[in-house]
């Protein structure tokens, strides 16, 4: 896929993103991320940089993210000359990491997407304060249905709401970018879920930091 063209939704979700075999620098990131790095490596020129995304819904399956991103990087061993994982820990238990070392491959830090949205120092600041919230992000919102309503099977049993959601107290929407339709879609989200509604504008946070640093 052309980098011109911005990626879908369904097929960042269920196939991901190849790679343009183009840079020196292969980064391996979640589908959730396609749309912000893309916007990131054509405002700053980055073409020593090429992307290549695994499902977002692997954000589901945490257990199938270390091998992927291992296989993805043999795949691909003799066409780049480094590689830079764009995932957070996301639900390893630590295994991404200790798969990274042995690698000999860095990756973004943090625990999950929402804290390095935030900033990480940012993040562990107010963690401890909002441990009944609920994060969404640009992508979250616009797949709200496909990683949220129906995994948990709420378009069929509403009635389970409470059941879910019932220690939470607020849904804190991280907006990348000002997208007053998209704030209104968070908003709603929100309500659905029985939420108090937050928008927190956070930009690409440390990504955009640590990305430009490769």
């Amino acid at each position: 896929m052309s980098e011109s063209v911005t990626p879908d939704d369904r097929t960042l979700t269920d196939e991901g993103l190849a790679p343009t075999r183009a840079g020196r620098i292969l980064l391996i990131a979640c589908g959730a991320l396609a749309r912000e790095i893309l916007d990131l490596k054509k405002a700053n020129g980055w073409t020593h940089l090429d992307l290549t995304c695994l499902p977002a819904k692997y954000h589901l399956y945490p257990e199938k993210i270390t091998e992927a991103v291992r296989d993805t990087i043999a795949k691909h061993r003799g066409d780049y000359e480094d590689f830079f994982v764009v995932y957070a820990d996301c639900g390893t238990g630590g295994g991404l990491e200790q798969a990274c070392k042995e690698m000999g491959v860095q990756m973004v830090a943090g625990p999950h997407c929402y804290s390095f949205f935030q900033g990480n120092e940012s993040f562990a600041k107010t963690a401890e304060d909002e441990i009944t919230t609920f994060y969404l992000t640009d992508f979250l919102v616009r797949q709200f249905e496909a990683f949220i309503i129906k995994p948990m099977g709420l378009d069929r049993h509403p009635e389970l709401r409470d059941m879910y959601f019932g220690n939470y107290e607020k849904l804190v929407y991280q907006a990348q970018t000002d997208d007053p339709a998209l704030t209104e879609k968070a908003r709603d989200c929100a309500r659905r879920l029985g939420l108090a509604f937050e928008r927190r504008f956070t930009g690409y946070g440390d990504l955009e930091r640590t990305l430009k640093t490769l």
